[in-house]
């Protein structure tokens, strides 16, 4: 009975928007196949010898922890940033703040696949120069996305669940909060859109 009832927009901090389904279906499919056409993903290895859960691949810059390079860790160029992304990014930014957001230049992508165990420890994303906002575009398995506090990975935060088609934003005095996927939720995607597991696109603004 939930599923029929709509998802209100929800602003879980001052600057931090989530805009439930704001993709619609044929929009999700188009960016499952550009995700299967960019090549490279690989599971980054942490300066403490760690490896990520998640496989990613990056367009724009290339994302190590922590900083980043124009090529990757193979050496070859990182994958060029596509204009249409940026332009869902600025359609994106506009109906989360409801202003325009013509300025709104991404110029990074990063593309992470979670697997049914795949999981994201809290963070923040403080390696670019700029802090204009993060757009983060689900796709796939429903994920429970964690949005904290600027000060430290505990609490207070906010676990919110995030779907197939949700858009989140956050900037402002929100922008280095620290947030996490503590877990997915496997089996949740629409079979229809033919994606096994969760995709995230991030999009920000080097400032490089």
């Amino acid at each position: 009975m939930d599923a029929l009832l709509p998802r209100p927009r929800a602003e879980l901090a001052p600057g931090a928007v989530h805009l439930p389904d704001w993709l619609d279906f044929d929009a999700q499919r188009e960016l499952v196949a550009a995700c299967r056409g960019w090549s490279g993903y690989h599971h980054t290895r942490l300066p403490n010898g760690g490896v990520m859960s998640v496989k990613s691949v990056c367009l724009g810059w290339h994302w190590y922890a922590y900083g980043y390079s124009r090529t990757t860790g193979e050496g070859t160029p990182v994958l060029p940033f596509p204009g249409w992304l940026g332009d869902l990014g600025r359609r994106a930014l506009a109906d989360a703040y409801g202003e325009p957001a013509d300025g709104y230049a991404p110029d990074i992508a990063l593309v992470n696949f979670y697997d049914a165990v795949a999981k994201m420890g809290l963070h923040q994303d403080k390696d670019e120069r700029s802090l204009d906002p993060v757009v983060s575009l689900s796709l796939g398995d429903t994920c429970v996305f964690r949005f904290g506090n600027t000060q430290t990975r505990g609490r207070p935060y906010t676990d919110v669940e995030l779907h197939s088609g949700d858009l989140f934003v956050f900037g402002g005095p929100s922008r280095l909060a620290y947030h996490g996927v503590p877990k997915t939720l496997p089996g949740t995607a629409d079979p229809a859109l033919g994606l096994t597991g969760r995709l995230n696109i991030t999009l920000r603004v080097s400032g490089l």
